[in-house]
């Protein structure tokens, strides 16, 4: 899990992360996730968005660990339905888990105050910086100059939709440094093949019932998501 990782020792993230942000998602949606990684006895970190009665569930198991992904984006509109401010987002989430130690902001949102601010409040573990997997990059945590721990990730589902060059998972697993795999439980619930058929599901996104109808048929992020978890019980 992402709380795991010491920049200084390379062995604590030779292993591939599994990242689930929630999202907002419908019970069913987030169960359905849940359901696929305890059948693999997988390990991940959850990036909460709300409070929901799942939270016990995920604090029973073990092999999951919870963190945060606050909504900044509408301070920038100047709309103060998510807190009045940065901190005030911030205090609300942690107030549904006070035990969060890593965070990863709805759209990556970040800048340096915000990063001293995520310190300040206890939080040891930012996500927020993401270098896609087609770059090649090798690579690795860091430490920033505030102690706050910097883990960039490789790999996530909508950007999977959006390239045409994508590697699969097993020849991800073979590459060197660091390497955190970002899925969300809609994207899983759907089999989301592209962001056009996506975006045409929004409607439904509360109603699980109609979404399961317009599941994928062919290769999405469902399977990836699974041959993934099939990867990661290998090792």
């Amino acid at each position: 899990m992402i709380s795991h990782i010491d920049p200084i020792n390379n062995m604590t993230w030779k292993s591939p992360f599994i990242t689930i942000d929630i999202d907002w998602a419908h019970n069913a949606l987030i169960s359905d996730t849940i359901d696929l990684l305890e059948k693999n006895e997988a390990k991940a970190t959850f990036f909460i968005t709300h409070d929901t009665p799942l939270l016990d569930r995920l604090r029973s198991n073990k092999n999951f660990e919870l963190g945060i992904h606050p909504n900044f984006n509408f301070l920038l509109e100047g709309n103060k339905c998510n807190g009045s401010s940065a901190e005030e987002v911030i205090d609300r989430l942690l107030n549904i888990v006070p035990e969060a130690k890593s965070i990863r902001s709805h759209s990556m949102f970040q800048n340096s105050n915000l990063l001293d601010l995520f310190y300040e409040k206890g939080l040891r573990y930012d996500c927020n910086h993401y270098i896609p997997e087609q770059t090649n990059i090798i690579l690795q945590p860091w430490i920033l100059w505030n102690k706050l721990i910097r883990i960039p990730y490789f790999w996530e589902d909508d950007i999977y939709c959006i390239y045409d060059n994508n590697s699969s998972a097993k020849t991800l697993f073979k590459r060197k440094g660091l390497k955190v795999f970002d899925f969300h439980p809609i994207h899983i619930y759907l089999n989301t093949e592209n962001l056009i058929s996506y975006e045409k599901t929004r409607s439904m996104h509360h109603s699980p019932d109609e979404l399961i109808r317009l599941r994928y048929n062919g290769y999405g992020v469902r399977n990836y998501f699974l041959e993934t978890l099939k990867l990661c019980k290998e090792l």
